[in-house]
Order: C-alpha cells, then structure tokens, then sequence
C-alpha cells in the first residue's frame, strides 16, 4: 500500500496547486486514482455506490474533460479522488485486522 499512502498527499498537494497544474497533469493523477480505486475494490469486494453516484465515474469524466475543467473543480476533483482513496484505505486496512484476528 506504499503507492496508495504516496498518492494521498500527492493528490492533496496537487489540490492546494491546482492554479499552477496543467490539464495532463490534473488528468495524469485523476487516471491514477482511478486505477488506484479500481484495484482497492477489487481487494475489498463488490460494493454498492451511495445514491447511484460512483466516484470513478466523476474522476474519468473530470479526467476527459481535465482542459477545460475550472481551477475550483480540478481541486474538487483531486479532494474527491484523495477522500475516496483515504476511506478505501481504511476499509482495506480493517479487513486486514480482522483477517488476521485482531
């Protein structure tokens, strides 16, 4: 999980820079969330999305569109993406726990 926990900040630091980022750049670490998510997924299980809004949707329309995105929602974006990742890690991170009995 080393790539994940050096992705959150990335993210987050990238949000506080959004003015300075360019679209590829904004694009590179939203493709790379999603990635990220997808694969934490999988290790978790199947999942229901809260009211049909799935994140990884959000992410690779706001990736395509990451030209023409407003500096706010680039940032919303990244935040949204670091969350995401965040709160997988955690449920990950509790299944290990339990797994392992403690």
């Amino acid at each position: 999980m080393t790539h994940t926990t050096d992705l959150i900040p990335e993210l987050i630091r990238a949000a506080n820079d959004a003015d300075r980022l360019t679209a590829r750049e904004v694009s590179r670490l939203l493709d790379q969330s999603i990635d990220t998510i997808r694969d934490m997924r999988g290790h978790i299980g199947p999942e229901e999305t809260a009211l049909g809004r799935d994140v990884v949707i959000y992410l690779r329309t706001a990736s395509a569109r990451a030209r023409w995105l407003p500096v706010d929602q680039a940032k919303d974006a990244l935040l949204d993406a670091a969350t995401t990742i965040r709160m997988l890690k955690i449920v990950l991170d509790s299944k290990d726990e339990v797994l392992r009995g403690g």
